[in-house]
């Protein structure tokens, strides 16, 4: 760590940038300096209801380290504008581009290092991980879970955050060299360019589903009170921007439900809902469980599925062509990525082969590469897997006829 501390002290000071005339100088020396644009967000998941962006880590080659709180500004498209034409570099890059585009820092060209060395097949892939086997400095992860939303923010979460970014750079230049010798630079250029397009998924709306302890309820009506308790935090939750999980733990409103409680005593005397939030909104709570109590929405007890594709342990009995389509093309998909040393969801998105199994639009090679394509793979995924799998369909129909 020592040896990191030191290269941290060579490349800048620790001074956040929080006012205009500040990020005035910043964004000067932004354009001053040459080559790729490494960028990181630290969040407050787990303290706040929002996942926006607490502070943002730049570094580049001849501007040194900036360290901006974007919360004053509210977007920083003036940042993003000085550096639109450099490759930018992140390490899991899904993690932090939504709550970029929040603020208007929205790349046109982006490195992922995480991705790389999935590409790569590295059993690690961590930033500290990649890090410490290329670069041969170890990072520490001491801040990485804490309150990024605090103010003024310690000068340990500050050099924490400042090495993020500072090695960004060298490690770019590594997994680089490493993507062409073993022939996958084509590949990730694939899979960048189609990470500038990132959105997060739509959020379930049944995500009170997730709930810790929801199988232990059994009925119906248990169901729904647990429906309304999750909705009514979430509404708190995202007007005091606070973590549902710090308001009411998710094991109190489980407990509630399984308890029926018919009266806002009852609800008080659970010994699982006595918490400080649990007492002072003791009437939010009594509401939610009294919409549940009357409710004639009675949820069932497994949600539908909405995508069409049922968990491929009913297929044997729902559709016997599909399963043993998937049985034999799953298997081959990945015995062909160990061989091409790369994570089999990298080779092909589980979701995606299972689509095709299950409903496949034609059997041969150019039907499921057109199939694939509109499903979102890419082109080099495409050409590795359709064969494949139109192979394996070939040896499906051959078992289910002997």
């Amino acid at each position: 760590m020592a040896a990191a501390d030191a290269r941290r002290e060579a490349r800048g000071g620790l001074d956040v940038i929080d006012t205009p005339a500040q990020l005035t100088s910043a964004v000067e020396r932004l354009r001053a300096g040459h080559g790729p644009v490494a960028i990181d967000t630290e969040r407050a998941s787990g303290f706040r209801y929002s996942d926006r962006a607490y502070l943002v880590q730049i570094f580049r080659r001849g501007s040194g380290t900036l360290l901006i709180d974007p919360i004053p500004f509210g977007s920083l498209a003036e940042v993003a504008e000085a550096i639109q034409e450099e490759q930018w570099i992140l390490h899991a890059a899904t993690q932090d581009l939504p709550c970029m585009r929040e603020i208007d820092l929205i790349p046109s060209s982006l490195f992922d290092t995480e991705l790389a060395s999935r590409l790569l097949g590295k059993e690690r892939v961590g930033l500290g991980a990649v890090v410490e086997e290329l670069l041969g400095i170890e990072l520490a992860k001491a801040h990485s879970a804490d309150d990024w939303s605090t103010r003024p923010l310690p000068t340990s979460w500050l050099a924490y955050a400042a090495l993020d970014v500072e090695l960004l750079v060298d490690l770019r230049d590594r997994l680089a060299g490493q993507l062409v010798e073993s022939g996958k630079a084509e590949w990730a250029r694939q899979e960048f360019e189609f990470l500038l397009d990132f959105r997060p998924k739509p959020q379930d709306p049944e995500r009170w589903r997730r709930l810790s302890r929801i199988h232990s309820l059994r009925f119906p009506r248990q169901l729904a009170i647990a429906r309304e308790l999750w909705l009514a935090r979430d509404e708190y939750a995202r007007e005091t921007d606070t973590a549902p999980g710090r308001i009411v733990p998710d094991r109190a409103l489980t407990a509630a439900a399984a308890a029926l409680p018919r009266t806002r005593g009852q609800l008080a005397a659970l010994k699982e809902f006595t918490g400080k939030q649990s007492r002072s909104q003791l009437d939010r709570w009594w509401s939610a469980v009294e919409r549940g109590l009357q409710t004639r929405d009675l949820p069932k007890r497994t949600s539908g599925n909405r995508n069409g594709v049922p968990h491929p342990k009913s297929w044997q009995h729902k559709r016997p062509e599909a399963d043993a389509r998937f049985k034999i093309t799953r298997p081959a998909i990945a015995a062909m990525a160990e061989e091409l040393q790369l994570p089999t969801d990298n080779l092909l998105t589980p979701a995606f082969l299972r689509q095709v199994c299950w409903e496949p639009t034609g059997a041969d090679a150019e039907s499921i590469s057109q199939q694939l394509a509109r499903l979102g793979a890419r082109e080099w995924q495409i050409d590795i897997t359709a064969p494949i799998i139109a192979e394996a369909f070939v040896a499906a129909t051959q078992d289910d006829i002997v």
